[in-house]
């Protein structure tokens, strides 16, 4: 059974999502891929995990790094879990190139070469926004592209964290906006 509730956050309303096991959604309404596996048959209701993750979100949002984690569920596939475990490695005010997690897989897969665009894939579905940080990837160039909640709650969340701004930028165009 899926449980749901809603946090307030500075960046709009959002939508969490957990089971008996962890947390299997955080996404803020609107943003593409909205609820994409929330189970049809689901409550609202008040369990511990939601004050849990409520009380990591007003850390994280008073722009305090969280000294505590969450247990999380993610629903996904074995390529999608190996990318979003490197997604959690990604240090508070960092940031990683989808290059980057596609060098890191390679090198654990023991292959010459894995495709950033199918990172970028993975990277885009997380179902647990924030939490497996998905905005702290960026273009190999610097362009901040591919957050499914928008490009300006990505640039609020790492400014939120003080990563270094300087060196990014907003494409102009692209599929990925």
């Amino acid at each position: 059974m899926q449980y749901i509730s809603h946090y307030p956050s500075p960046l709009g309303r959002i939508l969490l999502a957990a089971d008996g096991i962890g947390l299997t959604g955080l996404w803020f309404e609107g943003q593409k891929y909205f609820a994409c596996c929330l189970d049809r048959e689901h409550t609202e209701k008040e369990i511990p995990l939601f004050e849990m993750t409520r009380r990591w979100l007003d850390l994280y949002f008073s722009g305090r790094e969280p000294d505590f984690s969450v247990p999380l569920h993610a629903a996904g596939t074995a390529f999608q879990k190996e990318v979003w475990e490197i997604l959690c490695s990604i240090p508070y005010g960092q940031t990683m190139t989808y290059g980057g997690i596609a060098r890191q897989l390679a090198a654990k897969r023991g292959v010459p070469r894995m495709s950033a665009q199918a990172v970028g894939g993975a990277v885009g579905h997380n179902p647990i926004s924030i939490l497996v940080p998905c905005h702290r990837v960026v273009g190999a160039n610097g362009s901040l592209t591919g957050y499914a909640g928008g490009i300006d709650r990505k640039i609020k969340l790492l400014t939120l964290e003080k990563a270094d701004m300087n060196r990014f930028f907003i494409p102009k165009n692209g599929t990925a906006l």
